[in-house]
């Protein structure tokens, strides 16, 4: 289904520039990228583009920012906690305006872009709550001595978020590595920087030292890059493709041997269970498969089916598709927006040509969903096959794939026989079925009866080439800080 095609919301773009040093400037080389309205393929805004040598400035605001006597070093923890709280609280003033360039940069509908800032706010809410409690141990030793650890900042954090939740991918980053009291230089996705920068003016409003946090855009190659490889990068973190994940992780030790975090691709398994209840196993399926327009890392894309309910089930998977509200991002009832750019709306129809050509069954959608704009039909394929390549590579698009299994320990090892292992699902009433199939998936998250729900208190990373470090509660602090051994002998 369609909703309204008006597309009219029009969005004041307040900062273009580059953010360093609590301060706005322009790119040293002179250059802009366009950046693109995903719904009209219109262009919104010219961006400063960051290049070597803004980065460069970028890392001498951080290292004066991290000096042993800067006011971010020798500031109270919970001086720093009520900094970060302040941040919170502006997103959450600023919500209305924010949402709504988010869903202009991005595409995303209005009222999702508005349930992502208030999870952002939340994530740093409580990560500034842990500001006083990243505390070290005694540890027992001779009777002269005194042994303790101390948890220390990493020092100038390179963080790179990839374009499908910008803001949220924003906290994620941002908010465990202020709690340990690092500095940070943030380089959004050139397709979506809009707010980030806007929220670079929010951490200056909310008080934070000049060089703390510094948002610098630009591409991958060049920009990106310049943070990878920069020597006083002392820690990296990235959410982006496997692909560029490798090529991320190979190029970080050109320099120096940064701490390096990734939260990579996915190609994640959901099993529906023979006595699972159809409509809501179906409900699932396609929360699972078509939140955020199918880009999300985590999307369970490998729908297994015990083949007792795959005839019904996949009758259920094409009533929901035909019922999804497909347009306008604006538009209250809308529930899927467009693709994020021209790149990706044709690598998504180039996969469903793939999946046409090898065979699978095309039951509904697999075309262009409006006139103007990067839309897709909310796409299901039956009888998928395990070697096609949709059932193989990350699509990050609206195609459902559904295969048919017939027993527990064949689907464990079909589940199991990807690259990845981000995250999974299994959708069932039997508990001990549910609990030997969590033992059984080799991911980093696995949901029961839901899918697609996070948590700030609880860790979220992957398995295999899915990444490794984790993000996320207690766990989400570890890379940025380190861990220092004092002994001391008593005399």
């Amino acid at each position: 289904m369609l909703s309204s095609d008006s597309k009219t919301q029009q969005v004041e773009v307040k900062y273009t520039e580059i953010f360093i040093n609590n301060g706005w400037h322009k790119a040293t080389k002179g250059k802009t990228f366009q950046v693109i309205n995903p719904s009209t393929c219109e262009v919104i805004a010219d961006v400063e583009e960051g290049t070597r040598e803004d980065v460069e400035k970028a890392v001498e605001a951080a290292r004066k920012a991290f000096q042993s006597n800067s006011p971010w070093r020798t500031m109270e923890p919970a001086a720093r906690g009520d900094l970060m709280r302040k941040f919170a609280n502006l997103l959450r003033r600023d919500i209305d305006y924010l949402s709504k360039l988010e869903t202009l940069n991005n595409g995303k509908p209005v009222h999702d872009s508005i349930g992502d800032i208030t999870l952002s706010a939340n994530c740093i809410d409580y990560y500034a709550g842990w500001v006083d409690k990243i505390t070290g141990e005694t540890i027992p030793a001779g009777h002269n001595e005194f042994l303790y650890t101390r948890h220390e900042p990493v020092g100038i954090c390179g963080q790179i978020i990839p374009w499908n939740f910008p803001i949220l991918m924003l906290a994620w980053k941002l908010g465990p590595a202020l709690a340990c009291g690092n500095v940070v230089i943030l380089k959004p996705a050139e397709q979506t920087p809009l707010t980030a920068l806007y929220c670079a003016a929010l951490i200056k409003e909310a008080g934070f030292p000049p060089g703390v946090v510094n948002v610098v855009p630009g591409d991958g190659p060049e920009c990106g890059n310049a943070i990878v490889v920069h020597p006083h990068v002392d820690k990296l973190a990235f959410t982006g493709s496997s692909e560029v994940g490798k090529i991320v992780h190979k190029t970080s030790t050109a320099t120096n041997l940064k701490r390096v975090s990734l939260e990579l691709g996915g190609k994640s398994p959901l099993i529906i269970c023979e006595d699972a209840d159809l409509d809501q196993a179906a409900q699932v399926a396609h929360k699972a498969l078509y939140f955020n327009a199918a880009q999300c890392c985590c999307a369970g894309s490998r729908t297994f089916v015990h083949s007792k309910i795959y005839d019904q089930f996949v009758a259920k998977c094409i009533e929901y598709a035909n019922k999804r509200i497909v347009g306008d991002p604006y538009d209250k009832n809308t529930e899927q927006g467009p693709q994020i750019s021209e790149e990706q709306f044709n690598k998504i129809l180039n996969y469903i040509e793939s999946g046409k050509q090898e065979g699978a069954k095309l039951q509904c959608g697999g075309k262009r969903a409006c006139d103007n704009g990067y839309f897709i039909q909310p796409t299901v394929f039956s009888d998928v096959k395990d070697n096609m390549k949709i059932a193989r590579e990350e699509i990050f698009g609206p195609v459902m794939s559904l295969f048919k299994f017939d027993s527990y320990e064949e689907v464990i090892e079909r589940a199991n026989s990807s690259d990845f292992g981000l995250a999974a699902g299994v959708v069932t009433k039997d508990l001990t079925r549910a609990l030997t199939l969590i033992k059984e998936l080799r991911a980093g998250t696995v949901w029961v009866n839901d899918y697609n729900s996070f948590w700030n208190q609880a860790p979220f990373g992957g398995f295999k080439e899915s990444g490794h470090g984790r993000e996320l509660g207690k766990y989400g602090l570890e890379s940025y800080y380190e861990v220092k051994t004092v002994g001391i002998k008593l005399i």
